[in-house]
């Protein structure tokens, strides 16, 4: 079966909602919107080979405009809000802004292939701003994806997708 043609539906179970908001230590993850323009262009130009060398996937190609990442950021909503995908602005309590993180059907952002339909059903990954990274936040996020994802929604197997793992050898 050519599985790569697929996305795998995130479910939500009866009744459930996304947050949108969470928090862990100083971090906190914010629903994304349009709200968040000013944080979200400022800190993806910033990063741009960051972004590449951590997370991996053919974007961002080039820096980001208003006008264009407004639009990326009202597909967001419109995807939050209709459970499709969940993305979130994300800020340290000192720091402010310092990246995002996702939660997408396997099959978008990462091909679906049977191992993963068959073990995993969100595609987890992240970014986060060059001095994030320094301070070591890019680890912080990871571990606090890891607990959202426990705690919050924990009827999700999380494939974490991004090309650097803190402290592990391979994705999954």
């Amino acid at each position: 079966m050519w599985y790569d043609q697929f996305k795998k539906k995130l479910l939500l179970p009866p009744g459930a909602a996304a947050p949108t908001r969470l928090g862990y230590g100083e971090l906190e993850a914010q629903a994304i919107t349009r709200e968040h323009l000013a944080d979200d262009v400022a800190g993806i130009n910033a990063s741009l080979e960051l972004i590449r060398q951590t997370r991996g996937g053919a974007w961002p190609t080039e820096p980001v405009t208003a006008e264009g990442n407004f639009a990326d950021l009202v597909w967001h909503e419109c995807e939050f809000r209709d459970d499709g995908s969940y993305t979130y602005a994300v800020y340290h309590a000192q720091h402010g802004y310092i990246g995002c993180c996702y939660l997408y059907p396997l099959g978008g952002r990462t091909p679906l292939t049977a191992e993963l339909a068959d073990g995993y059903d969100v595609d987890v990954s992240w970014w986060v701003t060059p001095p994030a990274y320094e301070r070591g936040d890019y680890a912080a996020l990871y571990a606090a994806l890891q607990h959202w994802l426990a705690e919050r929604f924990a009827f999700w197997r999380a494939y974490y997708s991004n090309l650097e793992l803190p402290g592990a050898n391979a994705a999954g």
